[in-house]
Order: structure tokens, then C-alpha cells, then sequence
């Protein structure tokens, strides 16, 4: 698909036109799936649950479990560079496309996992190793352009800190941005996805907040000096922008719906990834819903409220359950949510949150009936004032 505009999430509506907006544009659930997780591989505590795959016939597993779920709203896919997409098995993927609809809509840089990465990869104070991040993250972005994807998310998750005592952090972040700078003006003209984490693998992750990575995306752009970057800069878009995940965001005892509209305040909402978190905890990567569906819903009315087109990018870690079960469960509870959100009242919602002086408490009854099973006895609704 290649590059998209969303320089229109930034913009501003008064309360009739946001009104307006809001009984005209329905999201589109575009669902994506990374390959990585349909093959849980257990953990610190416990072995995987599930046999594994042979070498040679992963991604045929892949295709197998992937291909019927377009029928319910999968068409696309995500994996990292090179364990997951490689040079060898690209065309395999893109005929995979061909065939079925679901396409390769991002390749990630694996930055994270190699032993050669304990100390950080594009920040890391070793030359040689760092170079190595950037070779990698370049060669990721030249995949990406080749066959024309939306975006390449990165994730700096082994990029930090334990013991942040005598270390100076200024630095490490400049490394990371410069770094991320000279991989993309090798490769021009392909737009970057930051995903922050809080916290895991390291202690604490360079750019882990919603803040965190648009300061980044700021910082990093005014780094690019190859003319195709600076040509696209120069007409308003952005090449930096933001993948925030569920799990990640709530880690950080975030909100939602506030981190998803700080993001499209600045015109940086390229992908979201889904899962199910509670606040704060370890990354659990649960099922969409399972837990804080509230968050949830308030998240896609943001988006709604803000007229987001991308994907709704599916992370999650099915030990417990066949994977595609997980995944019709996770596109499932993102469709029941998004029906709710359309059937709401928005002009009584939006002279709600206007207007709170005078539907005190309102809001609440309102979505209380939005969410109540059909026929179930309540009081009279509030008049909305």
C-alpha cells in the first residue's frame, strides 16, 4: 500500500462538526496478526505448551492457520526481520498475498533478542554492535520499500536500563536517534513506527511512553537530511510515528483513550496493537476484552472521534488456546465494541463531555445502557441537557 496520509488526525472540529463526524465515518476493521506469536514458545517458568513447528515447515503452519481468517476480517500480517521475514522467504509472502488478500504490511527490525544486544542496539555505547543494529534496521527498511509496505515498527526493547546511577541516558537517546536517522535516510521515503514499553525485557525502556516516543519522532526527524525525507517533512506529513499497544500503554498506567489522542494531536497514529492488560503488571498479551474492555471502547471512540484509517494490529500470546480461536475471539470483541460505539447518541454523548455542568452523571447511565444486555429492566435515561 505504501505511504498514507495522517496529517488529518490532527485536526479540529467544534462540537457540532465533531458531532457531524462522528454520525458519518465508522471505523474500518482492517485486522492484522504477527506471525510471531502463532507459535507460543513458553517462557522463563514454563515450557511451551504446544509442539512446534520443524524449520522448514513453519510458515506453511502460518499460511495453513492464517488463510481461512481472512472471512473474518484478517488482511495482513507482520513479522520481524530476519528470523520471521528474510530475504529467502519474502516471495513466499508476497505470493501468500496474491492468493488470499492478507497481505505483508510491515517488516520490524529485530533489535532486541541477539546476544550481541545485552547493553542496548541503536543506543548501545559499543560502536561495533550499534553499527550492527543500524546495518540491520537498514536492510529491514529496504525490504519494507521493496515491497512496498505501510510502515516498519520499531521497537527499542532492549534498549535501556537497570541501574540508571552514573549513566548518562542523553547521550544513549542521542545514539538511538541518530542511529534510527541514518537508517532512514539510507533508505528514504519509508515511515517509521515507534512502539514504546515502559519496562521489559530491560528494567526501564529509552522512549517507554506515549510522550516519550512523539519527543522521539520529533527529535529523530529533525535529524533527516536526505532530500526525499525533508521533501515529505516539508509537505506536513510525518515519517515518525507511533504503533502504541494496549498492553504497553496500560503497563504504564496510562489511559487509552488520552495516549491515542495525544498521538493523533500530532498527526502520528500510523498502527495500534491490540491485546487485553491489566494496569501496570508484567506484559500479559491477553485476548482483546478479557480485561479493561472499558478502556478499550473508550480507545476506539477516540479513534472514531478522530477518523483513523489504519490497521488494528492483533498482539497477543495464545499458550492456553489454539491461535486461531484466540484471534476470531480478539476481531470478535473489537467488532461487538465498535457496533456499541456506532448505536451510541453522539450528540447526547458529545453534550455530555461539552457540556458538564449541566448532565451531571449522564454520561455514565448512558453507557451503562450501551453496555446492558437487550431487555434488562432500567431506570428511565436521563434527560441530556
Amino acid at each position: 500500500m505504501g505511504f498514507v496520509s495522517t496529517k488529518h488526525q490532527a485536526k479540529r472540529r467544534s462540537p457540532e462538526q465533531l458531532v457531524r463526524h462522528l454520525k458519518s465515518f465508522e471505523l474500518e476493521l482492517k485486522f492484522s496478526a504477527g506471525v510471531w506469536f502463532f507459535f507460543p514458545g513458553g517462557g522463563r517458568f514454563h515450557d511451551s505448551y504446544i509442539d512446534r513447528p520443524g524449520p522448514g515447515e513453519w510458515l506453511d503452519r502460518i499460511f495453513e492457520i492464517a488463510a481461512p481468517l481472512g472471512r473474518h476480517g484478517l488482511c495482513g500480517l507482520e513479522g520481524h526481520y530476519p528470523n520471521e521475514v528474510n530475504e529467502e522467504n519474502i516471495d513466499r509472502y508476497i505470493q501468500f498475498g496474491k492468493e488470499t488478500g492478507i497481505r505483508l504490511i510491515t517488516i520490524v527490525p529485530n533489535l532486541f533478542f541477539d546476544r550481541q544486544f545485552e547493553f542496548g542496539a541503536l543506543s548501545s555505547p559499543i560502536r561495533k554492535v550499534r553499527q550492527n543494529a543500524i546495518e540491520r534496521t537498514k536492510i529491514t527498511l529496504q525490504l519494507n520499500k521493496r515491497i512496498n509496505t505501510d510502515f516498519a515498527i520499531v521497537w527499542p526493547g532492549i534498549d535501556g536500563f537497570e541501574n540508571s546511577f552514573g549513566a548518562d541516558l542523553m547521550a544513549a537517546r542521542d545514539r538511538f536517534c541518530e542511529g534510527l536517522a541514518e537508517a532512514m535516510d539510507a533508505v528514504p521515503g519509508v515511515r517509521v513506527a515507534e512502539e514504546p514499553k515502559p519496562y521489559e525485557p530491560r528494567a526501564h525502556i529509552l522512549y517507554g511512553t506515549t510522550p516519550e516516543g512523539l519527543l522521539m519522532g520529533q527529535k529523530t526527524e529533525a535529524m533527516l537530511k536526505n532530500p526525499v525525507n525533508r521533501t515529505i517533512l516539508d509537505k506536513g506529513e510525518a515519517l515518525i510515528g507511533m504503533n502504541p499497544e494496549v498492553g504497553h500503554v496500560l503497563m504504564g498506567y496510562e489511559d487509552l483513550a488520552y495516549a491515542f489522542s495525544l498521538v493523533m494531536e500530532y498527526g502520528r497514529l500510523f498502527h495500534t496493537h491490540w491485546n487485553g492488560q491489566p494496569l501496570g503488571n508484567y506484559d500479559q498479551d491477553q485476548n482483546v476484552g478479557t480485561i479493561s474492555p472499558e478502556q478499550a471502547e473508550a480507545a476506539l471512540y477516540t479513534l472514531k472521534m478522530h477518523g483513523y484509517t489504519g490497521y488494528f494490529g492483533i498482539d497477543i500470546n495464545p499458550e492456553r488456546m489454539p491461535v486461531d480461536r484466540a484471534l476470531i475471539n480478539c476481531m470478535d470483541a473489537l467488532k461487538a465494541m465498535n457496533d456499541r460505539i456506532n448505536k451510541l447518541d453522539h450528540e447526547n454523548v458529545i453534550a455530555c463531555t461539552t457540556k458538564p455542568d449541566r448532565n451531571r452523571g449522564v454520561l455514565e447511565a448512558i453507557l451503562t445502557r450501551a453496555r446492558a444486555p437487550q431487555g434488562v429492566k432500567l431506570s428511565p435515561v436521563p434527560e441530556v441537557q
